[in-house]
């Protein structure tokens, strides 16, 4: 039987991956586990993963030259999530070994999430719990509903239509930025960046990290949105220069800030962030609902039974370079 190694800390494995998604593992191959609870280095990962067919990586597990080049073995590096830049698809390909990633579990979840903030900071619920909390007199002040509010969408992937959706089922206005999808659709307008920020009452950034994109909300950016407006991140940290989101939020330039994303380890809020007064921050759970996670968790599964009999799974990003998978198990891409 084949073997597999899952590379989840301990104490991630049962947020992460799952009681159901292990035991069906464990009904097609043998089953190794990270025995530690921290991320294992490509050196420690080439250890514990020796003699192993294929590798489940957690969003930490690093993917490169070194650890591919250790596990002449390995067949297949499995991620268990759409995010791959953990990966060198590149050094996995020069190796012959098959990369695939999950589909988004999680955009219901996600798009809860970020629903969930714009009501908090529209209407200053945590501020006012905290108030509460601490023994201070809260004042009732005239806040912000949803319906009427314009909704400022910047990237149009999956949890951007679903998001749009429900933003209008809510009775939302809503603009969307996406250089590279058109909407296709006739209830929203679809606007460059500056005139997304202008209009937008909730600033909403779900587009991918990339070179491109990274860094794009900047001290320019966060200067062109209206004083009472709020940004809310629920991508990845490095599309934001944290030094220019504190200047705006001390100067009052935006009227505050919801993410669940950061550019501490783990893809954490930064602490910096996170301890503004004007910032809600959440420890990166949009996507972590049981039903996110099992989806993601079972489609792994699924996609190594696949590639055990020798057929590229949905999801496979190198099929064709992918001679150790072909060799072993007799697979065409």
């Amino acid at each position: 039987m084949t073997t597999v190694f899952v590379s989840h800390p301990q104490s991630k494995l049962a947020h992460y991956f799952g009681d159901r998604a292990t035991a069906a593992l464990r009904a097609i191959a043998q089953v190794r586990f990270n025995p530690t609870d921290t991320d294992l280095s490509s050196r420690e990962l080439a250890e514990l993963a020796r003699d192993c067919d294929a590798i489940i990586s957690y969003r930490q597990t690093v993917g490169d030259e070194a650890l591919f080049a250790a596990l002449p073995q390995l067949t297949a590096f499995v991620r268990c999530a759409i995010d791959i830049r953990n990966i060198d698809v590149a050094s996995a390909s020069r190796h012959g070994v098959l990369v695939t990633q999950a589909s988004a579990g999680f955009i219901p979840s996600v798009s809860e999430w970020i629903v969930g903030v714009m009501i908090d900071l529209g209407r200053h619920i945590s501020a006012s719990a905290e108030g509460y909390h601490a023994g201070r007199p809260v004042v009732p002040a005239m806040r912000r509903e949803l319906r009427g509010s314009t909704l400022g969408v910047i990237g149009y992937g999956q949890i951007s239509r679903y998001l749009c959706d429900v933003a209008l089922a809510l009775g939302m206005r809503i603009v969307v930025h996406d250089p590279y999808t058109a909407t296709g659709r006739l209830e929203f307008a679809q606007v460059e960046l500056d005139a997304l920020l202008a209009q937008s009452d909730f600033v909403v950034c779900l587009a991918a990290a990339t070179e491109a994109t990274e860094g794009m909300m900047n001290a320019t950016t966060f200067a062109a949105m209206q004083p009472h407006a709020f940004f809310i991140n629920a991508s990845r940290g490095n599309l934001v220069d944290e030094d220019a989101l504190l200047a705006a939020l001390d100067a009052g330039t935006i009227a505050g800030c919801a993410v669940d994303v950061g550019r501490a380890p783990d893809q954490m809020p930064s602490p910096r962030v996170a301890a503004h007064p004007r910032v809600i921050a959440t420890p990166h759970i949009g996507g972590l609902t049981p039903a996110a996670v099992e989806h993601q968790a079972m489609e792994t599964v699924s996609q190594l039974a696949e590639i055990f009999q020798g057929r590229a799974p949905k999801g496979a990003v190198n099929a064709a370079e992918a001679y150790r998978w072909q060799q072993a198990f007799g697979a065409r891409a």
